[in-house]
């Protein structure tokens, strides 16, 4: 119950309690379990808010619709392609290569950034409020990567947004390379396009981030790197990075 409360959905439970529980037999419980139980649950709030959960799960993981590539995008000075990369960002063996974005809220007049490691999926969530202008980018995310071993922070992949025009200087300040993804090509940042799913689910559109507490949003961070990832075997981000961390120490 505790997890689903917190946006699990019922086969993160199931999975990461046969990690956590292997010798205990009578505490395994399949998804298809979890799902029945929330829907014979009688009528009422909790009822309700767990079936709001699962359905914006559900609405986030479905295919995202491509906009106009040119809508909001600028010439950005000597950039480097996506093309340039080095091959080891594409297979994911070594970590500390990034990919980056904003979460726009009401009105785009706010935004949250977003930044995740594609190996462990370990995120950073950066507060801007109303902040999103290319020299506060810049400085918010830097800051940010200061939390982050020099040996984890290789490379960031972008879009072509125009709060990332000062990369030049992002680079000098943080030793990260910055690569730009193609427009229109959100699936050439699919790690950070699936946790901007994972992070509406906390933050619905419509959120005006000026409103939101730092508090509330690293709270959010916490709660996205303790939740266990299918794609990492159903352990959490931050055990792997962590594990990363311990391992280069």
């Amino acid at each position: 119950m505790e997890k689903l409360k917190e946006e699990w959905s019922p086969n993160e439970i199931s999975e990461r309690i046969k990690i956590e529980y292997p010798w205990n037999i009578a505490m395994q419980i399949s998804h298809e379990a979890i799902y029945q139980y929330i829907y014979v649950l009688p009528r009422g709030e909790l009822k309700q808010t767990l079936i709001k959960a699962l359905r914006q799960e559900h609405k986030y993981r479905r295919t995202q619709k491509v906009g106009n590539p040119e809508e909001n995008r600028g010439k950005i000075a000597n950039m480097l392609s996506i093309e340039e990369r080095p091959a080891e960002v594409a297979d994911r063996t070594v970590p500390g290569h990034w990919e980056g974005d904003l979460i726009l809220g009401k009105y785009k007049r706010s935004a949250l950034g977003t930044l995740v490691e594609r190996t462990t999926r370990y995120t950073i969530l950066v507060p801007l409020g109303d902040q999103k202008d290319t020299l506060s980018v810049r400085e918010a995310y830097a800051k940010a990567f200061k939390t982050v071993p020099d040996e984890l922070r290789k490379t960031l992949t972008y879009d072509q947004g125009k709060e990332m025009s000062q990369h030049e200087q992002f680079t000098i300040d943080t030793g990260i390379q910055v690569f730009f993804a193609h427009p229109g090509s959100p699936w050439e940042r699919g790690t950070n396009e699936n946790t901007n799913g994972l992070i509406r689910q906390y933050f619905p559109k419509g959120t005006d981030f000026t409103q939101v507490s730092e508090e509330e949003i690293k709270k959010v961070q916490r709660k996205l790197n303790d939740r266990p990832r299918k794609v990492l075997n159903y352990y959490k981000p931050n055990e792997v990075f962590n594990n990363l961390v311990a391992l280069k120490a």
